[in-house]
């Protein structure tokens, strides 16, 4: 348990090294009008929250910075938590009160929104494949062989593909196809699909039409979906701009993460629901044991839809993020929540 004045001079060095990026020294600290204490009280307090592993001392003759744990225990006990600025809440707002008709064009605005705030790069997971289903599903004849499959979602997604109709099998009968589909899919989430398509629409589809399985192989292939959640990024070369990543071949192992999909579903997959802090070494990987990943899920009526995420250095401006992301998750939830009503 830290004294009242080791918490107050924990919180001065984390919020002037957060500021600077620059070690922290006891003067610096004396200056502050919030603090009040002597160079040399503070630099035994300094002394006694290095050896409890709060601080660390990167040079013998510098300053100090935060550990790990001394970041955890300023986000769990001291961080304020800003009212996010008006200039920044009428973006954020502005953006919210536009029209907009697919799902995708929301994350990927507020991914470019949360970058351009935070200086950091964010990262948004869409919707979860098992809460996509299908509301329409159509074909537009291009010639006598050959069609467009069109599926649109109900998160407004909307994904075509060309398909070629079977020999001896008419326009008119896909139409009828098509109709049997939109009559027995529509609401069943995309991930079943296949299965559905198969134990019920196989034997529908015999009692209207030849050449059946040949019908089915095509459907199977219109139906396929990139069922993987999708994964948004922006402001990837932000780290480029901390001086913490002036090393090339750190900023690189780190960008080569952000390039790996299966390791960002894993990375947040692993996260609880609500808000969530992981700051260096408490990162599963390796590549990112000197930063902070901050994330939010975004929900409608308690079903989980997504996660906002942002990384950045382990000096990272964690009152305002948490703030900015509280905002945009629960502003994200009302927005699309209009397409699981």
């Amino acid at each position: 348990m830290l004294t009242d004045r080791q918490r107050m001079i924990l919180n001065a060095i984390v919020d002037d090294y957060i500021r600077s990026a620059e070690p922290v020294g006891s003067r610096s600290i004396s200056k502050r009008g919030d603090v009040g204490f002597s160079p040399a009280t503070i630099r035994n307090e300094m002394a006694d929250l290095e050896e409890l592993g709060f601080l660390e001392q990167p040079h013998t003759s510098a300053g100090r910075i935060p550990s790990t744990k001394g970041y955890r225990y300023y986000v769990d006990h001291l961080v304020k938590l800003n009212e996010v600025g008006e200039e920044d809440l009428t973006k954020v707002r502005s953006f919210f009160s536009e029209k907009v008709i697919q799902m995708e064009q929301v994350i990927q605005h507020a991914a470019m929104i949360l970058s351009s705030l935070t200086n950091y790069t964010s990262i948004l997971l869409g919707p979860e494949t098992f809460s996509t289903s299908l509301k329409h599903f159509n074909l537009v004849p291009l010639d006598a062989t050959s069609a467009v499959a069109i599926i649109v979602t109900n998160t407004g997604h909307v994904e075509n593909r060309t398909i070629q109709i079977p020999s001896g099998v008419s326009m008119e009968e896909m139409e009828k196809v098509v109709n049997i589909l939109n009559t027995k899919l529509v609401g069943i989430p995309l991930v079943r699909l296949k299965s559905k398509l198969y134990a019920e629409i196989g034997q529908e589809l015999e009692r209207y039409i030849d050449h059946c399985e040949e019908v089915l192989g095509v459907l199977d292939k219109a139906l396929q979906s990139d069922d993987e959640q999708r994964i948004f990024m922006s402001g990837t070369t932000n780290m480029l701009t901390q001086p913490e990543f002036k090393d090339v071949d750190k900023v690189k192992t780190i960008l080569d993460l952000l390039d790996e999909t299966p390791a960002i579903m894993k990375m947040f997959s692993a996260l609880p629901s609500g808000i969530q802090v992981r700051i260096g070494t408490e990162n599963d990987h390796e590549a990112i044991a000197n930063c902070s990943l901050i994330t939010a899920s975004y929900s409608v009526d308690g079903h989980s839809l997504g996660t906002i995420g942002i990384l950045g250095p382990t000096r990272m401006e964690y009152g305002k993020v948490i703030s900015l992301l509280d905002v945009i998750s629960k502003d994200m939830a009302i927005k699309l929540g209009r397409w699981y009503k």
